[in-house]
């Protein structure tokens, strides 16, 4: 395959075969022949080069990439007060209901957009978190504020695995490094949350469950009404304000070669360019199956049904070993994180580490201070994932181990300003880490099956994610072994990145 090396100006690309498809670049069939013409489109794309078409999408994309970490952030913030309010028991079942939502919504969008296309996908994730998001604020009782908990997270799961997908379908090969800088939106849901969170629920919630009144407890309830309005908010910009085209490549694999060039040429008009990309381009690669339209149509939906996005993720030895690395490294990472900050206060209490500055002001200023240390970590995963002889498995898999060993660390702090700093560092890693990961893991995986092996990677963390709370629920809280198992997670995390077979720095994707 014939791919644009990231290094050279547009008008002069250098080709590079993809090592998604070398192992079988020899081969005939639909994936030849699929391979031939996202060439075609990758060159015709490239010829478009970056314009303001893309850099729209970049701002419309990063809604997505915000509202996959905001709305985790939202739950963990609301916790608390609403545990005060309705007398819980049992705390986390709230995060376990977002996690199940975050897992159906991964699995429904991720394999959906493969079928039924990106377009809807990408509008409707944003509008069903907002609509949600402002009904929780009225909830009437715990069990309430778990289902529509749950009904958020299936907007909110289904981002990632579409938004990226749309993303890099879109992108020219020389700029595929933006879909790691993509996560400096992730940082900043973070930053964002924590700012809105201080004066509402900061100033605005119980200080203890004993006789804790909706009057008295309001903030988490105005904190979840602003959240949900700006998802509305954005949600209103993409649909409204921004036309978003169907992926070319994602019409091109169903054989809907003259919407695909229709796309293309609106896409160059909108930078202000033209492309000379025309049907026949794609036709002639098609050979007699263009001939045979309605049949072939009947086949794809026949073939949907009988699972040919996953198999195809295992077609060939490499694949197989690719996707289920990648899979194992998203669970480990899935299972990881939510251990260590459902685990570490207990931990600390534990060792005595009480550090008596536990007053509203201290909390915020330090959450606000370690959020701020996310975006640092993105910008400079973008320029990682570039560095000749490094690139995204070098990036990823430092990062990853690095974050398991900063979270290790973290344990041994027995003042606030050491915690503070470890967990600086461990948010900077985990941060890089995150960006270079939503930007390697759509990259390896064909168009055609793009969604599918999103939606796979993404339920795999959802799954994991869903044993923490759980853990913390019925485990014994008072031992430091599961935060050990959570920076041994991460660092097995880091060593199994080596073991991939693709290195897709300087690819054009597929």
């Amino acid at each position: 395959m014939e791919v644009t090396d990231n290094k050279q100006p547009p008008k002069s690309p250098t080709t590079h075969p993809s090592p998604i498809a070398e192992e079988s670049s020899s081969e005939n069939g639909p994936d030849a022949t699929y391979r031939a013409k996202a060439d075609v489109l990758n060159q015709a794309i490239q010829e478009i080069g970056m314009g303001r078409y893309q850099w729209q999408l970049f701002v419309v994309i990063g809604f997505g990439w915000a509202s996959d970490n905001l709305w985790p952030i939202v739950t963990s913030l609301i916790l608390t007060p609403l545990s005060y309010e309705f007398n819980v028991a049992k705390p986390p079942l709230l995060t376990l209901a977002q996690n199940i939502g975050l897992l159906v919504g991964a699995v429904f969008w991720g394999f959906g957009c493969d079928v039924f296309g990106r377009r809807w996908a990408f509008n409707l994730t944003l509008g069903i978190t907002g609509v949600f998001g402002l009904i929780a604020a009225g909830s009437p009782n715990f069990a309430a504020a778990c289902v529509f908990a749950a009904l958020w997270s299936l907007g909110v799961g289904g981002n990632l695995p579409v938004d990226s997908a749309i993303f890099l379908e879109f992108l020219p090969g020389s700029h595929q490094y933006l879909l790691t800088i993509l996560s400096i939106d992730w940082a900043f849901a973070q930053l964002l949350a924590n700012l809105v969170a201080w004066p509402l629920v900061g100033n605005m919630t119980c200080a203890s469950g004993e006789g804790c009144s909706k009057a008295e407890n309001m903030g988490w309830r105005y904190f979840l009404i602003t959240m949900g309005g700006l998802a509305m908010v954005m949600f209103i910009g993409r649909f409204v304000f921004f036309t978003i085209y169907e992926s070319p490549k994602y019409l091109m694999g169903k054989g809907i070669n003259e919407e695909a060039v229709k796309v293309v040429h609106e896409v160059a008009r909108r930078n202000g360019k033209t492309s000379s990309l025309s049907r026949n381009d794609l036709d002639s690669l098609d050979g007699d199956d263009q001939h045979h339209g309605a049949t072939t149509l009947v086949r794809q939906r026949l073939e949907k049904l009988k699972f040919e996005h996953v198999r195809a993720l295992f077609d060939t030895p490499k694949r197989a070993l690719s996707t289920t690395l990648i899979v194992l490294i998203w669970a480990f990472i899935g299972l990881g994180f939510p251990l260590y900050n459902a685990f570490l206060p207990y931990i600390q209490q534990s060792r005595g580490a009480e550090f008596g500055d536990g007053s509203i002001y201290i909390t915020y200023r330090n959450s606000l201070i370690n959020a701020t240390m996310g975006i640092p970590g993105c910008l400079l995963g973008g320029l990682l994932v570039e560095l000749p002889n490094f690139g995204r498995k070098g990036a990823l898999s430092v990062s990853t181990a690095l974050t398991g060993a900063f979270l290790l660390a973290s344990t041994t702090a027995t003042t606030s300003d050491a915690l503070l700093g470890w967990n600086c560092a461990f948010t900077f890693m985990s941060s890089l880490m995150y960006a270079v990961l939503y930007a390697y893991t759509p990259e390896i995986f064909l168009t055609k099956d793009r969604g599918t092996g999103n939606a796979l990677t993404a339920s795999a963390n959802r799954i994991f994610g869903i044993m923490a709370p759980i853990i913390a629920m019925f485990a014994n809280l008072e031992t430091a072994a599961p935060v050990y198992v959570s920076g041994a997670l991460f660092i097995a995390a880091g060593i199994l990145v080596v073991f991939m077979p693709y290195e897709s720095r300087g690819k054009a994707s597929l």
